[in-house]
């Protein structure tokens, strides 16, 4: 059986190293497989590393790479982590990301995000957005000053398609070994409406493929944008992680298709779990 496999890109940012929190204590769950991916950048290093000679920005990097990998292993292989390596690859950095997650086989990215600044004016965050976009895998967007919580609650949102069925079983494999609550919730507006039987409905045919106690189905309205009632629901209820599932016609579609980057920053204060491959 393959050993679950989770890629985690750096560029040692306090934003990129939240990720790898996240990504060791998934790996700890799975008993996964991580690779921590550094991606050299010219501009970056001038940031990170001001007065370095050429070349030895590069050099600090794989010393950090290394002190990076060191640490996961000593904190986290005796906690059930299979193996942590790291990897230091040069090119453009989505490509180089996408690249190393089909060459590693990877089941999961697991990425940081500077999402908005605090005025929510500036909307950046866009090389997570292209790998949620383009991966074939699962994307895992843990945004900056997020730091690793169990997650008590998580949130999937849904439009109940048929994919939603096999999305769902997904998310309470997750919530189970958290042993976190599942909120499954549908955003309706005045474009795209429901009634509470149709939803009752529609409950009835998912809820089968729901295997856990801890469940609960809500229906919430919100009359424009189905992104700021989530976002809502997000706060009032206290989820701690969102799951959307990317295929055509699901709730993803309508949440992010349309200006993706600026979507996503919606959930700063939230990971955001996305399903690419059921």
């Amino acid at each position: 059986m393959k050993t679950y496999t989770i890629l985690c890109p750096t560029d040692f940012s306090e934003c990129s190293l939240n990720a790898i929190e996240y990504a060791a204590k998934l790996g700890e769950k799975w008993n996964a497989n991580l690779f921590l991916l550094h991606v050299p950048d010219k501009e970056d290093y001038e940031k990170l590393f001001p007065g370095a000679a050429p070349g030895e920005g590069l050099q600090t990097a794989k010393k950090k790479l290394e002190s990076l990998v060191a640490a996961v292993r000593e904190e986290s292989l005796s906690r059930g982590l299979n193996s942590c390596s790291g990897l230091l690859k040069e090119g453009k950095t989505i490509s180089t990301i996408l690249n190393c997650a089909e060459v590693e086989a990877a089941d999961l990215i697991v990425m940081g995000t500077e999402g908005i600044n605090e005025f929510k004016k500036n909307y950046i965050g866009t090389k997570s957005s292209k790998v949620v976009q383009s991966a074939d895998c699962d994307v895992f967007i843990v945004p900056r000053k997020v730091f690793f919580k169990i997650p008590r609650k998580v949130v999937y949102a849904t439009n109940y398609q048929e994919e939603d069925k096999l999305a769902i079983q997904r998310v309470v494999g997750f919530a189970k070994v958290f042993d976190s609550e599942l909120d499954v919730v549908h955003v309706s507006t005045r474009i795209h409406t429901i009634d509470k039987a149709l939803h009752l409905t529609m409950v009835e045919e998912v809820e089968p493929f729901v295997a856990m106690e801890k469940v609960n189905f809500v229906l919430k309205s919100y009359r424009d944008d189905p992104g700021l009632g989530l976002e809502n629901y997000l706060i009032t209820a206290k989820g701690n992680v969102l799951f959307t599932l990317s295929k055509k016609k699901t709730f993803f579609e309508q949440l992010f298709t349309k200006n993706l980057s600026k979507k996503m920053s919606y959930f700063i204060n939230k990971p955001l779990y996305v399903i690419k491959r059921l």
